[in-house]
C-alpha cells in the first residue's frame, strides 16, 4: 500500500488548471470530492493554453497528443467520455522524417503500413528488423506501465516486483541507441525511434532502454490531434469539471498558504481565502516549494532537460509535401546532443520539429492561409546562454533559424510570414520554469521513478505535488497521469491505466474507496 493522506479530505483545493491539475480535478471529483480549481491565468491549460493573433488561433504547448486513453480515465472518472466532448482526429501518418541527405521517412502506427514504408526506406531487412522492434517496444511499455509509470512511489523498495525482472529481460537498463540498434542498422531509422530522448534531458547512448516506452507512445500507440487545436483538450476537461460541480476560479493567483499544525487549512489569492482540507500543487516545483515553505532535500542537485525555442508564424502560405508532424534532422546527431546537454551551445546542425495543425484542421488560420510551429531545441539556462541574453540572441536565433528552413526546402518563408510569436528560455524562465525549460527536471536514472521529485513533500501533510516536475514526469500521458496518481493520494482510490487501443471506448467508472480516518502564456510540457 502506499501513502495516502490522513484525515478530513472533503474539499480539495486544486492549484493550477493545466492539464495535471484538470486531471487531478475530475479524478477527485468522481471520488466524492468537493473541488475547488485556481488558476492565475484567464483560461484553463497552462502551458496547454492559447494565442489568438490576427485571426490565427496558437496552441502555446504540446503539440504532439498520444495515449488519450488517459484523457478518457479522467473523463471517466465523472461519468463522461473524452470523445463525446473532443473530435480526435488520427494522423497518418503519425510525422515525416527529413534527412540531411535528401531521403524522407513516413511514421505510421499501422504495423503494416510502417513495415512496407520501411522496406521502401531501407530494405526488405530493416522492414524485419522494425517488426522485431516495434514487439519489443509493445513488450516494453507492459512492464513497465503499471509498475513504473502509473504508480506513485514511498521508497525504491517498491521497484522489487516481477516486472523489474522482466524489465531487466528485456534490456530496460541497457543504454536506449544500442536496444534499438539491436533491431535496426539504418542510422536515420535509429534517429525516428530514439528522438524522443531529448525531451527526457538525456542523449540516446546515454539513456536507459526503458526510455523506448516513449516511441512506442509515438511511433506504436498512435498520434491525434484535437479538431480546434490541442487547447480543445484541456478546455474541455474543465468543462466536464464544471459540469461535475468544481468551482473554478480562473484569473487569481495564489499568493501563500495557511497552515496549523503541519497542515494546509486554506488557499490564499490575490483576490480570496479559500478554506481546504487539502490542496493538489500544480505549478513549477520551485513554486510548490515556495509556497508549502520547504524544499525536500536531494543528494544531488536536480539536473534539467534542454529549454527549447518556440517560433510560431502564421503564414501566407505553406510549402509542398509539408505533413501535419514534420521531423528536419541536421546531419550532425550525436554532435547536436552534446551541444545541448553538456556544452551548453546552440544546435551548430539543427533538428527541428515543424508542425503544421492546420493541415488537420484549416479553421486555426484564416482562410488560405497557414499556421506553422518550429521548435529548436536549446540548452536551459543553468548551463547555456541565461535569460538576459535571449534578450538579443532570440531575434538572431529566430532569423538563422528561419535561414535554416528556406535552405531546406521552406523557400520565401521569411517573407511568408504575417504574425509571428518568438518563445525563448527567457519567456519559460518569466513564467516559473526552472532552468528556462518547459521540460522540467531530466530522466535520468537518479530522477526518474522513485528518485524523482515525489508528490508528497515531508512536513506538509495534506498537500499533494502534480505535474511534469514530479511523479512519472513529463509529457501530455504522463502529466494527466500525475494528476491522477495526486488524487489518489488524496482518495486512496487508484485504477491502472491498459494498454491503448482505437476507436472510442468508456473507462468503467470504479467505486468509491472507504473513507479514510503577458508575455504569451507559454505553458505542463511542450510535446508529448
Amino acid at each position: 500500500m502506499t501513502r495516502t493522506i490522513t484525515g478530513p479530505t472533503d474539499h480539495v483545493v486544486v492549484v493550477g488548471a493545466g492539464l495535471s491539475g484538470l486531471a487531478a480535478a475530475l479524478h477527485l471529483l468522481g471520488a466524492g470530492r468537493r473541488v475547488t480549481l485556481v488558476e492565475r491565468d484567464a483560461q484553463p491549460g497552462g502551458r496547454a493554453g492559447r494565442l489568438e493573433r490576427g485571426g490565427y488561433r496558437i496552441d502555446t504547448g504540446p503539440t504532439v497528443l498520444t495515449m488519450p486513453d488517459l484523457a478518457d480515465e479522467a473523463f471517466a472518472a465523472v461519468g463522461e467520455n473524452l470523445r463525446d466532448r473532443v473530435d480526435l482526429v488520427p494522423l497518418h501518418p503519425a510525422y515525416q522524417a527529413r534527412f540531411a541527405d535528401g531521403s524522407s521517412l513516413d511514421v505510421h502506427t499501422d504495423a503494416a503500413a510502417m513495415e512496407a514504408e520501411v522496406e521502401r526506406f531501407a530494405g526488405a531487412r530493416e522492414a524485419a528488423g522494425y517488426r522485431r522492434l516495434r514487439s519489443w517496444l509493445e513488450q516494453l511499455y507492459r512492464a513497465q506501465m503499471r509498475r513504473f509509470i502509473d504508480a506513485n512511489f514511498d521508497s525504491p523498495l517498491q521497484l522489487l516486483t516481477p516486472d523489474l525482472a522482466r524489465l531487466a529481460a528485456l534490456g530496460g537498463f541497457g543504454r536506449l541507441d544500442a536496444g534499438i540498434g539491436r533491431h535496426l542498422r539504418d542510422e536515420r531509422l535509429r534517429r525516428v525511434f530514439s528522438f524522443q530522448a531529448l525531451y527526457a534531458g538525456v542523449a540516446p547512448e546515454r539513456a536507459l532502454a526503458a526510455y523506448a516506452v516513449i516511441a512506442y507512445m509515438d511511433t506504436v500507440a498512435g498520434v491525434y490531434f484535437p479538431r480546434g487545436g490541442m487547447h480543445a483538450l484541456p478546455q474541455a476537461m474543465a468543462d466536464a469539471a464544471a459540469q461535475a460541480g468544481a468551482d473554478l476560479r480562473f484569473g487569481q493567483a495564489v499568493t501563500r498558504l495557511e497552515r496549523s499544525a503541519g497542515r494546509v487549512t486554506a488557499v490564499v489569492t490575490d483576490q480570496d481565502r479559500i478554506p481546504c482540507d487539502a490542496v493538489v500543487l500544480t505549478p513549477e516545483l520551485p513554486v510548490s516549494y515556495g509556497l508549502l515553505g520547504r524544499t525536500p532535500r536531494r543528494p544531488l542537485r536536480l539536473r534539467h532537460a534542454p529549454s527549447a525555442v518556440v517560433l510560431h508564424v502564421g503564414t501566407d502560405r505553406t510549402w509542398p509535401g509539408l505533413g501535419h508532424h514534420t521531423l528536419s534532422f541536421g546531419g550532425e546527431w550525436r554532435r547536436t546532443f552534446d551541444e545541448l546537454t553538456r556544452e551548453g551551445r546552440l544546435m551548430s546542425d539543427p533538428s527541428l520539429l515543424i508542425t503544421r495543425p492546420t493541415a488537420t484542421d484549416p479553421t486555426l488560420a484564416p482562410p488560405g492561409h497557414h499556421l506553422h510551429y518550429v521548435l529548436a531545441p536549446c540548452p536551459n539556462t543553468d548551463i547555456g546562454p541565461d535569460a538576459a541574453a535571449w534578450g538579443d540572441l532570440g531575434p538572431r536565433y529566430r532569423d538563422s533559424v528561419l535561414r535554416e528552413l528556406d535552405r531546406r526546402g521552406f523557400e520565401g518563408i521569411a517573407e511568408a510570414v504575417e504574425e509571428q510569436v518568438l518563445v525563448t528560455p527567457a519567456d519559460w524562465a518569466a513564467q516559473g520554469h526552472a532552468a528556462g525549460t518547459p521540460f522540467s527536471a531530466a530522466h535520468t536514472f537518479a530522477q526518474t521513478g522513485p528518485f524523482r521529485p515525489r508528490n508528497l513533500v515531508r512536513g506538509a501533510d495534506n498537500a499533494v505535488l502534480a505535474g511534469c516536475g514530479t511523479t512519472p514526469g513529463v509529457g501530455v500521458p504522463t502529466v494527466l497521469l500525475s494528476g491522477k496518481l495526486a488524487a489518489a493520494r488524496i482518495t486512496g482510490r487508484h485504477t491502472t491505466a491498459v494498454a491503448p487501443h482505437p476507436g472510442p471506448r468508456a473507462v468503467p467508472r470504479v467505486p468509491d474507496a472507504p473513507a479514510r480516518p503577458d508575455a504569451p502564456t507559454v505553458s505542463e510540457g511542450t510535446r508529448s
